[in-house]
């Protein structure tokens, strides 16, 4: 007997590195695993043991060494000699096999193809012929023949008893197997394969197959890509083409071992085959129904308790092991390998082998071919480390010259490896010549090596993409340490702490904000940079040594430089720069100022905001201005808290951080027009702020320290003290800025608008002469608001108009457009072209580029104008540049009838005049009944003051002209003028009772004479408001006298000289006063006659001198 041999213990497929099982028949390994030809890939198998294998696989694993065995042809050529108990047992086997030597080759004639699947501890094997071939299960290297040959398995202890393994042979013919659908890519001879049979009779029967000892399939691809399922139900469904495939292992998908569920199958295809008939499920029921007394194989006993502790999961087909059946007393019908599938509605297929043409393996175009496909392989290994990978371990599994040797196998591997089109796969596996088979590879691998190129190429270009910042990040990186090393540069957060100290060292920080500065800068020191408290810290410290703590500008205190810069700037405004010098007389005395709060209220365009800035350039402070004009969230005041993200600190702490001192002048604009939202009412927030009595320690939210504020000089603007809060009115002093009368105009146009609008319109040292009369019409006929806004605006369009006359007189050859280009303007002018140019080319480019090309600082020269040239604008050419006059008189009424009075009103614009208008609406008849109708988009106090004045006048007829009846029985309508304006106010109460008696009495008033006051139903004139601005509108309506209450005298004498220059102030305290003032000459004996009787008497009058007339006619 020949001695035994250790065979070669095999890993489970579900361990190895060569076997991937995650999806449905689509994953390959491209392991060559050369068994039939006799090649080995155990050295990659060494150092497994039993115990790396789950004993769960063993019910469907079946492993065993296949191939021819070529002598000294394995990896593992030494043999491992056999112990004195397995010598031993070997000499009693001898006898007993050679008696039973007869009836066991009847059992291997039934059992040629197949042995049991139970599994021995030491996978011992007897040799072989080199002819024989043997299964591989999973990466099984085969034996040796001879006694040269053995395997380098388990070196475990055998049991004297234990029967000699013999190997099984993979049958060359098997014509009928069943037939596995395989999707998306075929099989090719040599690789592996993971499906997963989701059928559970096809799983069924797969289970009973390996029992069986005969796990033989036929793969066949699916026609249709989508196509999923584990039976054929037709031959049109799949190619004809296909392989003989073994399943080596076996492992159920849901982790039990119970037949009929889903399980994993790992395929090894031999050879390639043809379907020449489909046995489709059910169409062999009548063979199902087989007798019984059908020869088997008997069932393998049981390994032994060793055996089964040990769980050894390889499944030998043991020859020796099987018991031989008792002798029958009939004949056997011939063995059916896949009789026992009938049972199963599964696909049996009649198959026959293909073999390839013979070819040439000298022929100049196949050794092209091959070094082409070799030439491909390096090419898309250098770009892929997957196909890498399998081309090393391909080549591990190829003797030394035998991939230049067998251009068959290279060309399966190629189409094995590659992602191609499932049809060109099919088209390589059906390929029987040589020759055409490796064309279609090589095209497959072609369009493979694209890919990667093409993979490879986005790879790079991504990779170029991050190559500079992280080149720029590892040099940065580098520098900063080698300065460290150098002692150059400390770490980046050390270096911040020093430089916050160093700041903080040179501020005169309060006691309790250096302690909460000490607090933050130890934090931060503490914390890691890439932290995100780490950015907070460093934004609250950064801003906190921004403050200037202790840090003042030097106040410049002298009166004369105050008054100076304050005149060059502004005429006029004598309480403001009465104010600011009253501030600097104080801080000279004292040697240093506090903040104050004043407020400057007047109509638009009278110089608030600019009053401001040279406050703050007459003083020498820093000047910041910031409107609150609509603003409705107190963060702007009080700042954000530092929990928000992007949170800063208020207006006023930015205003300190901008000017770097504690003594800048803020300048709050237009107070009167702040908001108020959901985000809280920034008007209360100012209460702390503009209080000198609380901002010596205004607390911001974002600092959350105390922060001294009483240095700071706050000035506000508004244009009416209304609106604003009485409490915040109430912490600041308000100057009053009335608007300006004709000659404060005059003087500001001369002095300070003509000059600016001159230089502006490019007519700087040009003989342009704006006269006086000139300006004087402006003023009079275009420009009669408060403010000189709309004056600047007219003179600059007088000056625009003239330099538009200036240069079409002198021409455009004066300065050509080729002269007046710079270099840098002719550059982008033709850089502009291009664009344009370009633009209409490619209408879908951008643009964008070209704004950047396009412009320069200095595109063009000036012209200058000729010497010879002169301009003179008067009055009577000034409509020329500005059109007609807007207001042709000085007032509404040269010559007002009975019943029309001028009164006085104050508006956000300044004062205006307001004339009202009452006339009867019918004749008075002793029947009618009285009434007042009052128009004019009156609002409700002038509606009572209007009520008041029509009761007040009835009473006084009553008193002074008992007989004067008009009152009883007049229709009155009262209207006041332009309708479009809202107007209220109590102050036109003494001009609707002038009015309403001026129509009782018939008695016209003086033009000239105009008036404010309220008036009560007993005839008391009460204070009135604005009324420099009244004052100022009346003269500029031409108004000689001025009527007002009394109690205003103190305004009156406060007013300049310059707007009471020729006008008259008649304070009054009763009605009565005022009714001399107005009527001064009135008959009071036809005034207290009554209206109705004096109509009818003279009507009578009239009717008898008709008569008599027509009496004289006739005589």
């Amino acid at each position: 007997m020949l001695p035994r041999q250790r065979v070669l213990r095999m890993p489970s497929p579900r361990h190895s590195v060569l076997f991937s099982t995650a999806s449905r028949r689509t994953s390959i390994c491209s392991v060559r695993a050369s068994i039939r030809q006799g090649q080995h890939i155990a050295p990659r198998l060494q150092g497994f043991s039993k115990d790396s294998f789950p004993p769960s696989l063993s019910p469907f694993s079946t492993h065993a060494a296949l191939g021819k065995q070529q002598k000294g042809s394995g990896f593992f050529d030494a043999i491992e000699p056999l112990t004195e108990e397995e010598k031993k047992a070997n000499q009693e086997n001898k006898d007993k096999e050679a008696a039973e030597e007869k009836e066991q080759k009847d059992v291997e004639k039934a059992k040629s193809s197949s042995s049991d699947a139970k599994s021995k501890e030491g996978g011992q094997g007897t040799s072989e012929s080199p002819e024989n071939k043997g299964s591989a299960a999973g990466s099984a290297a085969s034996g040796s023949s001879g006694e040269g040959s053995g395997g380098d398995g388990g070196k475990r202890g055998r049991k004297p008893g234990d029967k000699a393994l013999a190997k099984p042979v993979v049958p060359e013919i098997y014509p009928q197997v069943m037939a596995i659908p395989i999707a998306k890519r075929p099989l090719f001879p040599g690789f592996y394969k993971a499906i997963t049979i989701k059928d559970p009779n096809v799983a069924a029967a797969i289970t009973e197959m390996i029992k069986r000892g005969q796990p033989y399939v036929g793969a066949f691809l699916f026609k249709d890509e989508n196509a999923d399922d584990d039976v054929i139900r037709s031959a049109d469904e799949v190619h004809d083409v296909g392989v003989f495939a073994q399943i080596t292992s076996a492992f159920p998908m849901n982790g039990q071992g119970g037949e009929g569920t889903s399980l994993t199958a790992i395929l090894y295809p031999h050879r390639r085959i043809r379907l020449s008939e489909l046995i489709p499920p059910g169409g062999a029921d009548a063979a199902s129904k087989a007798t019984p007394t059908e020869p088997v194989p008997e069932p393998i006993p049981k390994a032994t308790d060793e055996s089964t502790q040990k769980g050894d999961v390889v499944a030998s087909f043991e020859e020796s092991a099987v018991v031989p059946p008792p002798k029958l007393d009939f004949t056997p019908k011939p063995y059916e390998p896949t009789s026992f599938l009938k049972k199963y509605p599964v696909s049996l297929v009649n198959v026959e082998n293909l073999t390839e043409e013979p070819y040439d393996p000298k022929s100049q175009v196949i050794r092209a071919v091959t070094n082409e496909i070799v030439n491909v392989f390096k090419e898309v290994a250098s770009m892929n480390s997957l196909f890498r990978d399998q081309i090393s371990t391909f080549s591990m599994s190829q003797s030394t010259g035998n991939v230049m040797s067998e251009p068959a196998k290279l060309a399966d591997f190629a189409a094995a490896v590659s992602a191609g089109e499932p049809n060109e796969l099919q088209e390589v596996l059906s390929s029987l010549n040589v020759e055409d088979r490796m064309h279609k590879a090589l095209l497959v691998l072609k369009k493979e090596h694209v890919n990667a190129q093409l993979q490879s190429k986005i790879t790079k270009d991504v990779e170029n993409k991050i190559t500079k910042r992280q080149r720029e990040y590892w040099l940065t990186e580098q520098m900063k340490g080698i300065k460290r090393e150098l002692g150059l540069e400390s770490d980046g957060k050390d270096k911040l702490v020093e430089k916050f100290k160093e700041k903080a060292d040179k501020l005169a920080m309060p006691e309790a904000v250096r302690k909460v500065f000490d607090d933050e800068l130890n934090k931060l020191a503490h914390l890691e940079p890439a932290a995100s408290e780490f950015n907070v810290t460093r934004n609250y410290l950064d801003w906190l040594t921004q403050i200037p703590w202790g840090l003042r500008s030097a106040e410049n205190f002298g009166i004369q430089n105050a008054m100076t810069v304050l005149d060059e700037d502004h005429y006029g405004l004598k309480d403001v720069k009465d104010r600011i010098l009253e501030f600097i007389a104080v801080g000279k005395l004292r040697g240093t100022v506090e903040g104050k709060i004043l407020c400057f209220v007047g109509p638009p365009g009278v110089g608030k905001t600019s009053i401001g800035k040279s406050i703050a350039r007459a003083l020498n402070r820093q000047y910041y201005r910031f409107s609150v004009g609509g603003l409705a969230d107190v963060a702007e005041i009080k700042g954000h808290r530092r929990t928000y993200v992007g949170a800063l600190p208020g207006r006023v702490i930015q205003a300190l951080k901008k000017c770097k001192t504690e003594n800048p002048l803020i300048l709050i604009d237009e107070i009167d027009k702040i908001g108020r939202g959901y985000q809280g009412d920034p008007s209360s927030a100012l209460l702390e702020l503009l209080d000198p009595e609380q901002n010596s320690s205004f607390l911001d939210h974002y600092l959350d320290v105390p922060v001294d504020l009483s240095r700071v000089l706050f000035v506000c603007t508004a244009n009416m003290t209304d609106t604003i809060p009485r409490p915040l009115l109430d912490r600041m002093e308000v100057i009053r800025l009335s608007g300006y009368v004709a000659d404060e105009k005059m003087a500001i146009a001369e002095r300070y608008l003509a000059p600016q609008a001159q230089e502006l319109a490019g007519l700087k040292g040009v003989d342009v002469e704006l006269t006086k009369d000139a300006i004087e019409e402006l003023i009079k006929s275009y420009c009669r608001e408060a403010g000189v806004r709309n004056l600047k605006k007219q003179i600059e369009k007088v000056y625009r108009k003239s330099a538009l006359k200036i240069v079409q007189e002198l021409g455009e050859d004066v300065l050509p457009e080729s002269e007046a280009l710079t270099d840098e303007g002719k550059a982008a002018k033709e850089e502009s072209e291009k664009e344009e140019k370009k633009a209409s080319e490619e209408p879908a480019s951008a643009n964008t580029e070209a704004s950047e090309k396009e412009t320069t600082e200095v595109p063009r020269v000036a012209l200058k104008v000729p010497e010879n040239v002169h301009v003179t604008i008067d009055k009577d050419n000034l409509k020329d540049y500005v059109g007609p006059p807007v207001f042709t008189s000085d007032r509404l009424y040269d010559v007002t009838p009975p019943g029309v009075t001028m009164g006085l009103a104050w508006t956000q614009l300044g004062g205006a005049a307001m004339y009202v208008e009452a006339i009867l609406q019918s004749a008075l008849k002793p029947a009618s009944r009285p009434s007042l109708e009052i128009t004019g988009n009156l609002k409700t106090v002038m509606k009572e003051s209007s009520a008041i004045a029509y009761s007040f006048t009835k009473s006084w007829m009553a008193n002074n002209f008992p007989k004067n009846d008009f009152f009883d029985q007049a229709k009155i309508h009262v209207h006041v003028p332009e309708g479009a304006v809202q107007k209220d106010g109590p102050s036109a109460g003494i001009t609707m009772a002038t009015s309403l008696l001026s129509l009782a009495l018939e008695k016209p008033i003086d033009p000239t004479v105009a008036m404010t006051g309220e008036l009560t139903l007993t005839g008391k004139v009460l204070r009135i408001g604005g009324l420099r601005e009244k004052t100022v509108a009346a003269r500029r309506a031409g108004c000689k006298t001025v009527v007002f209450p009394k109690d205003n005298e103190s305004d009156w004498l406060e007013l300049p000289e310059n707007i009471k220059e020729g006008i008259e102030g008649k304070p009054v305290s009763w009605y009565s006063e005022v009714f001399e003032l107005i009527f001064p000459d009135l008959d009071r004996e036809k005034a207290n006659q009554s209206r109705a009787a004096a109509i009818e008497s003279n009507k009578e009058k009239k009717e008898k001198e008709e008569d008599g007339k027509s009496g004289d006619e006739s005589d």
